[in-house]
């Protein structure tokens, strides 16, 4: 009786454990949250909080017509479950807690891909691809691995999702950044359209992206511990789940202190993920040794991950996704059948006539290691030729990629009329080099409308300098994402100094109306740069029909320049005047 008493005991804790768990996997929607809005530009904060918001809520609506039936529906021919509506038809029985403990982990795979294709996609289309992946592409090759079918018929083992979560989150990362394109001035081409440098572009906030990793630590012991079924296979889970990424950021530090001469901070971060990661498949089954060794290859090989999409096969990965989720996705799902010890409490690793496996440096052979790699190409084939599918569909039809002017406002102002997810603090400027890129006419505003020209009142000849010179400072006042091109179309003239203001103005039409919870905010002044310059030499009308080019897109507010003569020039430290005042200024 009193076994009885502590099985059915023992069965119910468990029960629990598996929905606080299911809660902290979903509680790992923040940390994503946190750590691709930190390694991004702040101008794109907004749109990252909506998408893995509704990375959730839309996984969820999917999940419930189609998803779920076929991840974990009577199984039909080892390939998908049967489709169904047993939570509508059948709810007094149905499996409530395998519904809400799968469905997080849906959600999961649809949020990496957000990463590697953040700053430039349309919010529309990763809307329907989020969709997509929640609602077939996932639960299809979930179903063979955890629903009954081929896959867990060979014995292939993914204890928690190190391919059928994260690899497939990676793969589609990497294929939708590829498709999506880089970001605008992450690689600087010469005139052949060769790489000659790959530009940094900083995230904005590392604490965020700190507080993201612990997050996502913290939820991971749910990630990989919520299946478990004893007190010892779930000490032994937490244990390979806190080796693994400790030894992995331990590892990377070292690696980039050796490579770069410091310790680099967001890279040990997505070591920590990595770790993670690689561990997720094998938690259950190997040793403290193995996860060691685990965490180890992952903590380099996440820096090769980055290194090699930044300077081989050029693909702007803002976040790393891929180098964590796609690259040690695939080492986690090998490592089974590398490090598996039937030494792990609770090790139930057997082939389909029920013999156990184990991994080949635990005297195991190739079996399992053969198995896995099976399991990684036929999952990594599905999720490839699937996710490709749908970008290119959705490519044709609705666009995946915002345009040049919306990608250099901010994803926030342009998709989501939010002027910044930090209202009250001001925002510093951007400046992209553009590598001179042709300048894209979109409206068709006549150039003396769109960049306007005034002359100041002229000077009094007798106030002129003693030399004789004509002195004239030109103001240009426009757009901030215009800057770079003004500044190097301005050298290209021959004008070395100028002087760059950060204003605040707006013209007759005060701006496009913002909206804050249905509410118009009222009209404010919108960020410019003026820019002044002042030449001697160098003929006044190309000064300005060259900036009148650089300027110009064909729309209302591209700009204003202002000519005005000017008296006299002195330089304070020599006391020259006129002409010989701006000798170190002009290059004539």
């Amino acid at each position: 009786m009193d076994s009885t008493i502590l099985e059915a005991v023992t069965t119910e804790t468990f029960a629990v454990w598996f929905l606080i768990g299911a809660a902290l996997v979903f509680f790992m929607q923040a940390g994503f949250a946190m750590v691709e809005a930190g390694f991004t530009r702040a101008k794109n904060t907004g749109n990252i909080i909506m998408k893995n918001l509704m990375d959730f809520c839309i996984g969820t609506v999917v999940f419930v017509i189609i998803g779920f039936s076929l991840l974990m529906g009577e199984d039909l021919v080892g390939l998908i479950g049967k489709p169904g509506f047993d939570i509508f038809t059948s709810y007094e029985s149905f499996d409530f807690s395998t519904f809400v403990f799968n469905l997080v982990f849906c959600a999961t795979t649809a949020t990496i891909v957000s990463g590697a294709m953040a700053e430039r996609t349309k919010f529309l289309s990763y809307c329907i691809y989020s969709g997509v992946i929640s609602a077939l592409i996932y639960p299809i090759e979930a179903h063979w691995i955890w629903g009954g079918g081929w896959l867990s018929q060979l014995g292939f083992h993914d204890f928690a999702g190190s391919c059928a979560i994260h690899m497939v989150g990676g793969i589609s990362a990497l294929i939708g950044a590829k498709l999506l394109g880089p970001r605008i001035g992450k690689f600087k081409k010469d005139e052949k359209g060769k790489v000659v440098k790959v530009n940094a572009f900083p995230g904005h906030s590392i604490a965020l992206g700190a507080l993201g990793v612990f997050i996502l630590w913290l939820g991971w012991y749910g990630f990989n511990g919520a299946a478990c079924t004893s007190i010892e296979q779930l000490g032994s889970v937490f244990l390979t789940t806190t080796v693994a990424p400790a030894v992995a950021t331990v590892v990377c530090m070292i690696f980039t202190w050796i490579k770069y001469g410091k310790p680099d901070v967001s890279m040990c971060l997505n070591a920590s993920l990595a770790g993670l990661v690689a561990i997720t498949a094998p938690c259950d089954v190997t040793d403290a040794l193995g996860a060691a060794i685990i965490g180890a290859v992952a903590g380099v090989l996440v820096v090769f991950g980055v290194w090699l999409l930044d300077h081989k096969l050029r693909i702007d990965d803002p976040v790393g996704a891929v180098a964590v989720h796609c690259m040690n996705g695939i080492w986690g799902t090998i490592a089974v059948g590398l490090f598996a010890t039937d030494t792990a409490p609770g090790y139930a690793i057997a082939d389909a006539s029920g013999e156990t496996m184990t991994g080949l440096f635990y005297g195991g052979g190739f079996k399992l290691l053969g198995i896995q790699l099976t399991g990684f190409a036929t999952v990594a084939l599905w999720t490839a030729v699937t996710i490709t599918v749908t970008f290119l569909i959705i490519k044709k039809v609705v666009g995946l990629r915002v345009s040049r002017e919306e990608e250099i406002e901010g994803l926030d102002a342009t998709e989501h009329g939010l002027p910044s997810a930090y209202a009250g603090f001001a925002m510093l400027p951007e400046y992209i080099d553009e590598d001179d890129a042709p300048v894209a006419v979109t409206g068709d505003v006549p150039v003396a409308e769109a960049v306007e020209v005034k002359e100041m009142p002229k000077v009094a000849a007798d106030v002129r300098p003693a030399s004789g010179e004509k002195i004239t400072k030109v103001e240009v006042v426009c757009k901030e994402a215009k800057l770079e091109s003004l500044k190097n179309a301005m050298v290209g003239i021959g004008i070395t100094g100028m002087t760059v203001t950060h204003v605040l103005g707006c013209g007759v039409q005060k701006g496009k109306p913002e909206y804050y919870r249905g509410v118009e905010v009222e009209a404010s002044l919108l960020p410019k740069i003026q820019v002044d310059i002042v030449v001697c030499k160098v003929p006044v009308a190309q000064v300005v029909e060259t900036a009148k080019k650089v300027l110009y897109t064909g729309h209302i507010g591209d700009g204003k320049i202002f000519v005005y003569d000017v008296e006299n020039v002195v330089k304070v430290r020599t006391g020259e005047e006129g002409y010989d005042a701006l000798q170190d200024i002009e290059q004539f």
